[in-house]
């Protein structure tokens, strides 16, 4: 037995699982889990599946993958090939950098040329237009600016028709003030309920994410999986002092359950591509591409 596959079954006893759990939880073999376990990969039918093999089984008892295939990158044969093909590909790189460089450097000299040029042109051109402005100016400088005035009568008062565009301005601003009161209004009426659902994930950490559920006045919880399709769920509430279900789902036996008299629900979801989960009808979003993830949502009950 690796390294690998003792770190791998110290991590499955733990939580409790035997292979035929294990392999109910991921669907691989029996017989390729008991292989990666006992280092045996000659068991498995290609390279490409031992990783995809490690990563599934790695998932399901909660520890991360890539720090396994970093740690133990010796003992999976896929990583050689891998580590290879990077290689190659980096040398393939510096190689393509090296000549595009050189090209650079020797088209530089023209670059460099070119940009002075424009520099220079530009530059002249500015002061050029600033010394005409200026010139415009002095010649402006003289002439008399035309003020709007009020005219008034022998005895003080603004002339008719100074009257009249008074009264059309006061006019103009009374219907600019009616306008902004509707617009207000419309406003007031079309703002958001404050009460709405909230659902969102606050906290991720490797496959377990947690979320709020809050505005919410009921917590009904509802788990099902597509059409075709099976998982291994688990549902309890927060502390798991309390136990819904612990078995495969399937179309046939979809579950719901009540939570509005707990503070939240925990659940354990075996094939998240298939697994459905809907919050007072709201269906939630995973927040990681992980195929098994455990989840919690905090119910906060505002009216509490």
């Amino acid at each position: 037995m690796t390294e690998l596959g003792n770190r791998l079954k110290e991590a499955r006893e733990t939580k409790g699982l035997t292979l035929d759990d294990l392999q109910e939880i991921t669907k691989i073999q029996k017989r390729y889990l008991a292989g990666i376990e006992e280092g045996n990969f000659d068991v498995i039918p290609g390279k490409f599946y031992v990783r995809a093999f490690i990563k599934q089984y790695a998932e399901a008892v909660d520890l991360d993958p890539e720090s396994l295939f970093e740690e133990f990158r010796n003992e999976i044969p896929s990583v050689h090939d891998q580590n290879i093909t990077e290689q190659l590909s980096r040398t393939q790189t510096r190689t393509n950098v090296a000549k595009e460089t050189s090209r650079f450097l020797d088209n530089l000299p023209k670059l460099v040329t070119a940009l002075i040029i424009i520099a220079i042109v530009v530059i002249g051109w500015y002061f050029f237009t600033k010394a005409m402005g200026n010139n415009d100016d002095v010649a402006n400088a003289g002439e008399d600016v035309q003020t709007p005035s009020v005219s008034y009568d022998e005895v003080g008062e603004p002339s008719e028709n100074d009257k009249t565009d008074i009264a059309d301005d006061d006019s103009e601003t009374e219907k600019a003030n009616d306008n902004d009161q509707k617009n207000e209004a419309l406003e007031e009426e079309q703002e958001p309920d404050s009460k709405t659902q909230q659902l969102k994930a606050i906290q991720t950490e490797g496959t377990t994410t947690t979320y709020e559920l809050t505005n919410a006045d009921t917590f009904k919880l509802e788990v099902k999986v597509t059409p075709g399709g099976q998982s291994w769920v688990e549902v309890y509430n927060t502390d798991k002092s309390k136990q819904f279900f612990k078995e495969m789902l399937t179309e046939e036996n979809p579950q719901s359950y009540d939570f509005s008299e707990e503070n939240g629900a925990r659940l354990r979801i075996g094939a998240t591509g298939v697994t459905e989960i809907y919050v007072n009808g709201e269906k939630l979003e995973y927040a990681t591409e992980a195929t098994v993830q455990n989840i919690i949502i905090q119910y906060n009950n505002d009216e509490e």
